[in-house]
């Protein structure tokens, strides 16, 4: 089956999709993306996905090119085109095509990119094994609440974290204090039985499934905690995971090699999942 993506409204062969080199994504990293998670063939905790999609277009004062509905459209005929079941739905939005200056004018017409991706959500290794972590220092602009495209600091946390045997890099501010990872929201778990994740301010990313989760968490009686915590206290913890829209619920064994309790997944992490997973595949 050939790979069908969407270039600006039209849905063409991957090998036909053509990006002008003067498109201020690829000189600028001037752009945005969101990515959705599929199961079952259908989107997951799309609408705040698709929310947090215009609220980062709005913040870098690009105009949103569609409707939520036209959106939805999009991404169900990609998801049928492709014969997906599971894995995601990326979308990215760059300002558009004009001469390379750093000013751009207002009238430019967005260019926009959309694709799938399969990856197998549900069954996954790191939810019976738990994840690696390894800490890097957080290199990143101070606007971290935008889903930039500009990912550079993420490529090489990611990367470091491969050569390092991990799956995952948590960064770490000045201050010692864990912001997230490098492409998930971080949790602890304290030995009092408290989650532990950072706040939403300038400094994170408003994670989509980390909200879904803090919901399951209130729903189940669990107390959570929103503020900083360092990385000697995510080594000392009960249990640590992480969320995204392409992991759901990590748990995390070691952390820059020091066993996060048993070292294995642990119950709260594990407990999360199942009923995150349960949930998605009822709605």
């Amino acid at each position: 089956m050939p790979r069908i993506v969407m270039l600006n409204g039209a849905f063409v062969d991957a090998a036909d999709a053509k990006i002008s080199i003067m498109d201020r994504g690829f000189l600028f990293a001037d752009g945005i993306y969101e990515v959705s998670a599929v199961l079952n063939g259908r989107t997951i905790d799309n609408a705040p996905h698709l929310a947090r999609l215009d609220r980062s277009l709005k913040e870098i004062d690009i105009p949103n090119p569609y409707s939520t509905e036209e959106w939805i459209g999009f991404q169900n005929e990609l998801i049928a085109r492709n014969g997906l079941t599971e894995g995601t739905v990326y979308i990215e939005v760059t300002r558009g095509v004009a001469e390379r200056e750093f000013t751009y004018a207002d009238d430019l017409a967005p260019t926009v990119v959309m694709f799938t991706q399969p990856k197998s959500i549900v069954a996954s290794k790191l939810a019976e094994t738990g994840a690696k972590v390894v800490t890097v220092p957080d290199l990143r602009w101070a606007r971290r609440d935008i889903k930039s495209v500009a990912l550079l600091p993420q490529v090489l946390a990611k990367q470091a974290a491969a050569r390092a045997g991990a799956q995952e890099a948590w960064m770490v501010d000045e201050d010692g204090f864990v912001t997230e990872g490098a492409s998930s929201s971080a949790f602890i778990v304290t030995h009092d039985g408290k989650l532990v994740t950072r706040p939403f301010t300038r400094t994170v990313l408003p994670g989509v499934t980390r909200l879904a989760i803090t919901a399951l968490i209130a729903e189940t009686g669990l107390v959570l905690e929103e503020r900083a915590f360092t990385v000697t206290e995510a080594q000392a913890a009960q249990e640590a995971f992480f969320t995204s829209a392409s992991t759901f619920v990590a748990p995390v064994a070691s952390l820059n090699g020091t066993p996060i309790g048993p070292g294995k997944p642990g119950p709260v992490a594990t407990k999360l999942r199942e009923i995150y997973i349960q949930k998605a595949l009822a709605a």
